[in-house]
C-alpha cells in the first residue's frame, strides 16, 4: 500500500515541478493556460476597476461617445442625402420655359421640331393649362388662383438629350439658350454638378473631422490611462522590481483603454439612434409636404458593431501609447 501513495503524492507534486521550472523551459501547453489566465484575469480585473470609480468612468465615456457620435452623424446625414440625390444625379433634362407669345399651337411645333433631331430622345409638352392644373394641386392656393383673369404660366417642354460619352453640356443647350422662342433654359445637370460637388466636399469635411475627433478620443484614453499610472506607480515599480516584463505591467491598462472604447463606441451608437428616432417623423412629413417618397435609413447592426469594434481598437491603442511611454520612462536604473 506504500507504493501508490507514493506514486499519488508523485503526482500532486508535478504540477508544482512544473510551476518551479523557468518560463522557457515549461511545456507550452502550460505556457499557453497560463498566458490565456492572465488574460482572463486582467480582462475581469480591469472592468471591475473601472465601475469601482463610476464617475471618472462615466465623464470618460461621455466624452468619447460625443466625440465619436458627431462623425457618425454626419455620416448618416451624408448618406441619406445621397440616396436622397440618386435620381437627380443620373437627371439630364432640359426645362425650357417658352415665350409668353409663343401659344400651345406654336409649343406644339417646337416640341415636333425638336423631337426629330437625332441628339434628342424624348421631349414632353406641358400646356399652361396643365401647369397651372398641377400648381392648384400642389400648392393648396386653388381659391387664391379663382381671382386671376388669365393664365399667367407658359408653356414647357422638358426636352431629354440622347447620352454623349465626353459631353457634359450637349450643343442643345446653347441653341437653345439662343432661341428666341425661349425664355429660360433650366439644365437638370447643373444641378447634378453641384450637388455632386456639396456631396463632395461634405465627405471630405466627414473624413476631416472623423480624424480630429479620433485623435481626441485616442489623447482621453490616454490621459485617463496615465492618471491611472500614476496612481498606481507605487505598485508597478515594485512589479517591476520582481521581474515582471512590461506585456504583465501593461496588460491591466491596455484592457482599461479597450473597455473605454468599446462603452464609448456603444454610446456613440446609442446617440445615433436616439437622434434617428427624434427627427425621422419631422423629416418624413416635410419630404411626404413635397411628395416624395424616400425611405430614410440609418445605422445597421454591421455598422453599430464597426463603430464599437474601431472605438474599442482606438481605446486600445491610446492606452498602449501611453502605458508604453510611461514604464519606459520609469523602469528602474540598474
Amino acid at each position: 500500500m506504500a507504493k501508490p501513495r507514493k506514486s499519488a503524492n508523485r503526482l500532486r507534486e508535478t504540477p508544482a515541478a512544473n510551476q518551479s521550472l523557468p518560463r522557457e523551459r515549461r511545456p507550452l501547453r502550460a505556457r499557453w493556460n497560463a498566458w490565456i489566465r492572465q488574460h482572463r484575469q486582467s480582462f475581469r480585473a480591469s472592468l471591475w476597476r473601472l465601475l469601482a470609480r463610476p464617475w471618472s468612468t462615466v465623464l470618460t465615456v461621455l466624452v468619447m461617445g460625443i466625440a465619436l457620435a458627431l462623425p457618425l452623424l454626419l455620416f448618416v446625414v451624408l448618406d441619406n442625402a445621397r440616396a436622397l440625390a440618386g435620381g437627380l444625379r443620373e437627371a439630364r433634362e432640359f426645362t425650357i420655359f417658352l415665350d409668353s407669345t409663343q401659344d400651345t399651337e406654336a409649343a406644339r411645333r417646337f416640341a415636333a421640331q425638336l423631337g426629330q433631331r437625332a441628339d434628342v430622345l424624348d421631349v414632353v409638352l406641358r400646356t399652361p393649362e396643365q401647369g397651372l392644373a398641377e400648381f392648384r394641386q400642389l400648392s393648396g392656393f386653388s381659391e387664391a388662383l379663382d381671382v386671376l383673369e388669365g393664365n399667367p404660366l407658359p408653356s414647357v417642354l422638358v426636352v431629354t438629350p440622347r447620352l454623349q460619352a465626353g459631353n457634359d453640356e450637349p450643343a442643345l443647350l446653347a441653341e437653345l439658350q439662343a432661341d428666341a422662342r425661349v425664355d429660360m433654359v433650366q439644365y437638370d445637370a447643373e444641378w447634378r454638378k453641384r450637388l455632386s460637388a456639396i456631396l463632395g466636399f461634405g465627405e471630405r469635411a466627414m473624413l476631416a473631422l472623423m480624424v480630429l475627433l479620433g485623435l481626441a478620443t485616442l489623447l482621453v484614453v490616454g490621459n485617463t490611462v496615465r492618471m491611472d499610472i500614476q496612481s498606481r506607480a507605487e505598485e508597478i515599480a515594485v512589479m517591476q522590481l520582481m521581474g515582471a516584463g512590461d506585456g504583465f505591467v501593461r496588460r491591466p491598462f491596455l484592457y482599461a483603454g479597450f473597455w473605454y472604447g468599446v462603452l464609448g463606441g456603444v454610446l456613440a451608437v446609442l446617440a445615433v439612434g436616439i437622434v434617428e428616432l427624434v427627427v425621422h417623423a419631422p423629416l418624413l412629413e416635410l419630404l411626404a409636404s413635397y411628395q416624395n417618397r424616400f425611405s430614410l435609413h440609418g445605422f445597421g447592426w454591421r455598422d453599430a458593431m464597426m463603430v464599437v469594434a474601431a472605438s474599442a481598437v482606438l481605446g486600445w491603442l491610446g492606452a498602449w501609447i501611453v502605458s508604453t511611454r510611461h514604464l519606459f520612462a520609469g523602469r528602474p536604473r540598474h
